[in-house]
């Protein structure tokens, strides 16, 4: 049996392959498999490095040494060594798959935004943004599940907020998540405790796919406790991660993954937040992008709320206030088609009644039953105007006649009656 190739052999051979239709052949799938585990993702210098000369060329460069110095200094030790074939196996092992650039899949018009915002980063590395927040495309991603990646963020909606959440909170993600997916929408957020593990389970409950995007390997389950749910969303949903298989939940991978939940979405929705917090954090980058921001707003004296609140109040911010997924999708949906229906009012018997017919009305008494004459100096207008009055207002079971005159029929004075319909309205 041949030996395989190495990662060098394979990078001469991928010069000639990168070069023919820019397509994801063998030997570019493996440059970005090896890229994505030599440098942390979220460099604009190294974005730009790959950028230029292309996944292949770029290996070759690092692997010699031949690299800018700022980008060597980003590799370090890492430049030496080789895991993609591992990491490509291991990811087979566990059905999961390396979305590159290069591919079909690549949700290329929602990434773009990043790719833009790298494009105003400047050239001077010391003036860039850092990479915990700066606006950097992927290079690769590293996809768990039977969806396609392009396909479920077509259509999607980030759903962000507090670990710490309330029972509030939770309640109202999980009914976005449920509302959002009943509607053809995708939830997307980042699998943690709280909010997030709340709007998976919503999308979840109306059997439709959802997306987490990982701070680690798609082959581990962080937090441990949400093992069966990230199963569950890999059965028709996907895991999404730059980091290869394995890669380990380090806490500054959490910054630099928010920059995805945003982008790959139409919209953020941030349910429940502290003064300080990644959901926060996710909004913001959200509007950078240009995308929306929407906010649920919760009890004033909520501290899980706070951080909702100050989105509210920052008029650059230009957040949309939400409290359903119909207000939602009117927000990110289509122009015109998507609008979100006015809210169900209670309705009182004396909804449609003229102003003539109201005061009348006001002007009938409770018990004792008097004429219309007594009722149209009561109600300032002519008694022909009372006698054309009452018969609608007794059809609708508001006024009665007695031996004495008119009075509130029993359903009126408890607040009943039927009501006057359009045909039965009065000057």
């Amino acid at each position: 049996m041949s030996a395989l190739p190495t990662l060098d052999e394979d990078m001469e051979q991928g010069l000639s392959e990168a070069a023919s239709d820019g397509l994801a052949g063998p030997a570019v799938r493996r440059a970005r498999a090896w890229l994505s585990r030599a440098a942390e993702p979220g460099s604009v210098a190294f974005w730009r490095f790959v950028d230029d000369v292309g996944p292949v060329e770029a290996v070759r460069r690092l692997r010699s040494g031949r690299a800018p110095d700022v980008v060597r200094a980003l590799v370090g030790a890492r430049a030496g060594q080789d895991a993609s074939l591992a990491d490509l196996l291991r990811a087979e092992r566990c059905d999961a798959r390396l979305v590159v650039p290069e591919d079909d899949e690549w949700p290329a018009h929602l990434l773009h935004c990043l790719t833009l915002a790298t494009g105003e980063e400047p050239d001077d590395p010391r003036h860039q943004s850092s990479r915990a927040t700066a606006p950097v495309p992927p290079l690769a991603l590293w996809v768990r599940g039977p969806a396609r990646l392009d396909e479920l963020a077509d259509r999607s909606v980030a759903i962000v907020g507090a670990r710490a959440s309330t029972a509030y909170g939770e309640h109202v993600a999980g009914e976005l998540g449920h509302q959002l997916g009943e509607r053809g929408w995708t939830v997307v957020s980042g699998g943690a405790f709280g909010i997030d593990a709340a709007a998976h389970r919503g999308a979840l409950a109306a059997d439709v796919p959802t997306v987490a995007v990982l701070a680690c390997g798609v082959d581990r389950a962080y937090p441990a406790a949400h093992g069966a749910l990230f199963h569950r969303i890999t059965e028709s949903g996907l895991l999404v991660s730059e980091w290869p298989p394995g890669a380990a939940p380090l806490k500054h991978r959490f910054l630099v993954r928010n920059r995805l939940i945003a982008a790959l979405t139409q919209g953020t929705v941030v349910v429940e937040a502290a003064a300080r917090s990644g959901a926060q954090a996710t909004a913001r980058r959200a509007q950078k992008l240009g995308r929306q921001v929407m906010v649920v707003p919760g009890p004033v004296t909520s501290a899980m709320s706070v951080g909702c609140h100050e989105l509210l109040r920052d008029p650059e911010l230009g957040a949309v206030l939400v409290a359903d997924a119909a207000h939602v999708v009117e927000t990110v949906g289509r122009l015109g088609e998507d609008l979100a229906a006015p809210p169900e009012r209670a309705t009182g018997p004396r909804d449609g009644l003229s102003d003539l017919a109201v005061r009348v009305l006001d002007a009938c008494p409770v018990r004792n039953g008097v004429s219309p004459e007594r009722l149209a100096r009561v109600a300032g207008c002519d008694v022909l105007d009372v006698l054309r009055v009452l018969p609608v207002l007794e059809l609708a079971d508001l006024v009665e006649a007695t031996d004495a005159g008119w009075r509130l029929a029993r359903g009126a004075r408890a607040g009943e009656g039927r009501g006057v319909t359009a045909g039965e309205q009065t000057a």
